[in-house]
């Protein structure tokens, strides 16, 4: 169902815009990985997933699972539920479980900043700890629905280095998620002087 739905977006998506893609050179190739992307609409999560060549496992809100279509539909394309409020230890397994056989997990730390974006960046670097996998930090530039990518809005992805995390001292996880934040805010610098 992922690679079906993804052909589709595709179609969509080529038919009515262009999308650009930098620095996709720095993806790793003979590992799982975390990337993490800005979230300000859902167009997004759809071009990150034509971007990436693996398929992305997302981590999303449980709230959105609470429908049952929908549920199924996320499950389908290898979506799953995550408590933001309350994270459990079984939060944190599936996504290490799903990293350390090779695959990529998506997490998308909220585009505003809000009180989500701290615990969710917080989340990525746990993971990653856990795991041993890298995080690749990644943003988005470009029409938020399908409306504003019909005015022909160009879509642009970038990607950064990948950070990889070791370490057992929280200060340094916390270390880590400012990483984070200032590699994915260097990335918007680098996107907006090309």
């Amino acid at each position: 169902m992922y690679n079906f739905t993804l052909s589709v977006a595709k179609l969509v998506v080529r038919l009515f815009g262009k999308v650009e893609m930098k620095n996709e050179h720095l993806l790793p190739k003979d590992e799982g990985y975390i990337v993490t992307c800005t979230h300000r609409g859902w167009l997004e999560i759809v071009i990150l997933g034509m971007c990436v060549p693996k398929p992305i496992h997302f981590m999303a809100k449980k709230e959105l699972f609470e429908n049952k279509v929908i549920g199924r539909f996320l499950r389908s394309i290898n979506a799953f539920p995550v408590d933001r409020e309350n994270p459990s230890p079984s939060s944190i397994k599936q996504p290490v479980k799903l990293l350390k056989t090779g695959e990529v997990v998506g997490i998308f730390p909220s585009g505003t900043r809000t009180s989500e974006e701290a615990p969710l960046k917080r989340g990525a670097v746990t993971i990653g700890n856990l795991s041993k996998a890298p995080i690749v930090p990644a943003l988005y530039v470009g029409p938020r629905n399908l409306k504003e990518l019909r005015k022909m809005k160009k879509a642009t992805i970038i990607f950064g280095e990948p950070i990889y995390i070791k370490t057992t001292s929280k200060d340094e996880l916390a270390s880590y998620t400012e990483l984070l934040n200032e590699k994915t805010n260097l990335l918007e610098k680098q996107i907006s002087h090309s």
